[in-house]
């Protein structure tokens, strides 16, 4: 702004000067003609005395700088100081000429445009008719003010630099008080009384500004709360593709660190669905697709987003994890499956042996043995029963979680009571270490999490082998160790004891009567606790199951 007041004001200096000299160059040039005039009507008048009183011979005698013509009353030239008036033509139609004879006196201007100079003639009418002239030249306003010229521009000089001085310092003067106004509070400012309206609109249009902007970022924050806090990923774009806003789950679910607003959404993926999803969105129409991404399966939803026209002016991506969705609906499956399997393998030797009695197939000594075989498939089947009742109520979160004081030593030495007749038959001792902890927990769960393990760690162990239960505080956490000696756990297997029905052994699992369940209702029952659970194991050599949860 400085700047363009200097330069205004500089311009506008420059000009005054310049146009000033101009017209004082014209009033030197008018000045010089017009003495030149008086002088040579003087002179005329003079001469004309002089005549009078010596006659025309004075002329002779005469030195001036002035060129005299004496023309008697035939226009012919009788005398001239300067040329020879043989060769001078009749002067009676000269316009000075014609005028004195006329009037008594004439005066006429001529101009040389190739000589750069003009001739002033002044003609008076003697007594005796005859014309008295008198000439001057002035030569052009160049060449009269030539040895000006050094001066003028010294001047001319002189004077814009005191121009640009007095300009800067003005500019100074009128932007220091502008430049000194205090945006956050215009109306202290001490400027000009001119600007005085301007400062109280600038107050009142930033009152308006900071309201609009307080109540901008208040909307901002309310967004950003609700979208940094949603499980879906959420991502905005323009017409062109362009990103203009996104949370914190898109860059999870994209597995990315930061995403540039203003770049295309197709840096993110560049997958033939996921660009066909935005295209439609794009075009005005809801689209739907599913993605793999970083290990999980995405549905991908795309809405057109309208401007007040109902033009569409960009859309928004809504990204939803349903990687644990098509995990449940597959476990659902294989769940159908492997219930369905289980079921019609004891359902199908109950049926087989009572129909072998029914038929009286069976000798009389035999029927105990059969009937036994009946009972315990039958009692398979029932375990097999509430197995799947147990998980079907941890899957559906339908157990109840009222949690009590328990003593970890008597749970474990219930469960142990429970199996003892079992593990006496294979001389396996049962033993726990610990003393007396106390835990704050579901007393179901917590009681069907230690029997499951103490359960495995009898079914699977050898002749004459151990099972401990080891309890210790850690912190606000309780550590439970559940070791055997038993046939132990394949190392590429141990990641896959927890699922559904699986067994590393089979046909040792099917004769000891093992439903496939119970260390899925322990995980189950663990994560429920809000534990976790570890194991080590070595293949013939037993198994350590390691238990972690909080005392309260």
């Amino acid at each position: 702004m400085g700047k363009k007041i200097f330069r205004s004001i500089f311009i506008v200096s420059a000009i005054v000067l310049v146009t000033g000299m101009g017209f004082l160059w014209g009033l030197l040039y008018d000045y010089f003609g017009e003495r030149l005039e008086r002088e040579l009507h003087k002179e005329a008048t003079y001469l004309a005395a002089a005549i009078y009183e010596a006659g025309p011979d004075i002329l002779t005698s005469i030195d001036t700088d002035e060129r005299i013509t004496l023309v008697d009353d035939s226009g012919k030239v009788i005398f001239d100081n300067e040329a020879d008036v043989s060769e001078m033509d009749n002067h009676l139609k000269r316009e000075e000429i014609a005028e004195a004879m006329e009037f008594g006196s004439g005066s006429a201007i001529r101009s040389s445009d190739t000589l750069g100079e003009r001739t002033i003639y002044y003609a008076v009418r003697l007594d005796n008719g005859e014309v008295l002239r008198v000439s001057g030249t002035q030569h052009s306003i160049t060449v009269i003010l030539y040895g000006f010229v050094p001066a003028f521009l010294a001047v001319l000089f002189f004077m814009l630099v005191l121009s640009g001085l007095a300009a800067s310092r003005a500019a100074k003067n009128i932007v220091g008080p502008i430049n000194a106004i205090d945006p956050e509070n215009p109306e202290r400012a001490e400027v000009y009384d001119e600007l005085t309206p301007l400062l109280v609109k600038i107050k009142r249009q930033q009152g308006t500004i900071k309201s609009q902007l307080d109540e901008a970022m208040r909307q901002q924050r309310e967004f950003s709360l609700i979208t940094d806090n949603m499980q879906e990923g959420l991502l905005v774009i323009d017409e062109n593709t362009d990103l203009l806003s996104y949370n914190r789950s898109a860059l999870k679910l994209f597995n990315a660190e930061k995403i540039e607003t203003g770049k295309s959404v197709y840096v993110l993926s560049r997958k033939e669905n996921f660009a066909d999803a935005v295209e439609k969105g794009l075009s005005g129409t809801h689209a739907e697709t599913y993605m793999e991404m970083s290990e999980r399966i995405c549905r991908v939803a795309v809405s057109p987003a309208t401007d007040s026209s109902g033009k569409t002016a960009g859309a928004v991506i809504l990204i939803t994890d349903e990687t644990e969705k098509e995990r449940r609906e597959e476990m659902r499956r294989e769940f159908s499956a492997n219930v369905s399997h289980e079921l019609k393998t004891p359902l199908t030797s109950i049926s087989g042996f009572a129909e072998i009695l029914k038929e009286g197939m069976v000798k009389p000594e035999d029927t105990k043995k059969f009937a036994g075989r009946i009972f315990d498939e039958a009692h398979r089947l029932i375990n097999l029963v509430e197995d799947i009742i147990e998980i079907s109520k941890l899957d559906e979160e339908r157990t109840e979680y009222r949690k009590e004081n328990i003593s970890v030593s008597s749970i474990v030495e219930q469960i142990f009571a429970g199996l003892r007749p079992v593990a006496e038959k294979r001389n396996i001792s049962l033993c726990y270490e610990g003393g007396d902890i106390s835990i704050f927990t579901v007393r179901s769960v917590f009681d069907e999490i230690i029997f499951n393990l103490c359960d495995n760690g009898v079914k699977y162990n050898k002749e004459g082998g151990s099972l401990k239960v080891q309890a210790r505080r850690l912190g606000d956490m309780l550590e439970l160790k559940v070791k055997d000696t038993g046939i132990g756990i394949p190392e590429n297997e141990t990641e896959h004891i927890f699922e559904r029905f699986y067994r590393v052994d089979k046909s040792h699992s099917r004769s000891i009567g093992g439903t496939g369940l119970g260390l899925s209702i322990v995980k189950h029952g663990i994560l429920s606790l809000k534990g976790s659970i570890e194991v080590e194991s070595t293949l013939g050599k037993g198994s350590c199951f390691i238990l972690k949860l909080p005392l309260a």
